[in-house]
């Protein structure tokens, strides 16, 4: 009910106005791009800033395979939200959506087109994403997303052009919100006095950011199904 509400909303807006560009042909050709990488592996370096758990500096190591096969080889990162590690443009934009072309805006010296996109499939706890798309580059610049039930998220981009000519992010950072509520009981207690003032904040919602710097892409090369098998079943 929520997206039929969202989606009449957005057409109602924008029904007075003609649409300078044709949303659904900037995002296919995101796809279609993003569709070109069979897979990779790639080094990161993670820095957490988040208010429940303390975490160091690490590095890990993050593999891909179309459509949606993720896997990072490190440890502690089972409480953070999935999208900051695995975003792919084709989670998005292979279900079912609507979109609506909403302006043009200027994002880090880039002219990029903002699009409104509500997926309809009922399974998604998204309920609304904004793109900033660089359309010379068919890259996503930025995403802001709404879901349910756990708050709200925000990626933001920069890009590298790897050996084999395909635009991956260079860095990323990852800013989300968090309901109190879906966490695990005592998992905010912390000992210092940062965390204990952020525990007695009343506030419902908390907010978290990861940044991280991506370098070593190896792209469509090959990469075994048995990578993306979890240790458990593997035994």
């Amino acid at each position: 009910m929520i997206k039929q509400i969202i989606s009449l909303i957005l057409i109602l807006a924008v029904s007075g106005f003609s649409q300078v560009k044709d949303p659904e042909k900037i995002l296919q050709k995101v796809k279609s791009e993003y569709e070109k990488i069979e897979d990779y592996q790639v080094d990161v370096k993670i820095k957490v800033d988040v208010y429940f758990l303390k975490m160091p500096d690490r590095t890990a190591k993050i593999f891909y395979k179309k459509p949606d096969k993720f896997n990072i080889e490190s440890e502690g990162f089972a409480l953070l939200p999935k999208e900051g590690f695995s975003f792919s443009p084709l989670s998005l934009l292979n279900s079912k959506y609507t979109s609506f072309y909403e302006k043009e805006d200027t994002l880090k010296g880039i002219i990029t087109s903002v699009i409104k996109v509500i997926p309809l499939e009922g399974s998604s706890d998204v309920i609304l994403s904004t793109l900033w798309i660089d359309t010379k580059r068919s890259i996503i610049m930025k995403i802001e997303s709404s879901r349910k039930p756990t708050g709200n998220f925000s990626i933001d981009f920069d890009y590298l052009k790897t050996k084999e000519g395909f635009y991956l992010p260079s860095s990323m950072v990852f800013s989300f919100s968090i309901d109190k509520s879906v966490m695990p009981r005592g998992f905010d207690i912390e000992t210092n006095s940062e965390s204990k003032n952020a525990i007695s904040d009343s506030t419902k919602t908390k907010k978290g950011t990861v940044y991280l710097n991506y370098s070593n892409y190896i792209v469509n090369k090959g990469i075994p199904d048995e990578v993306f098998i979890k240790k458990d079943e593997k035994k």
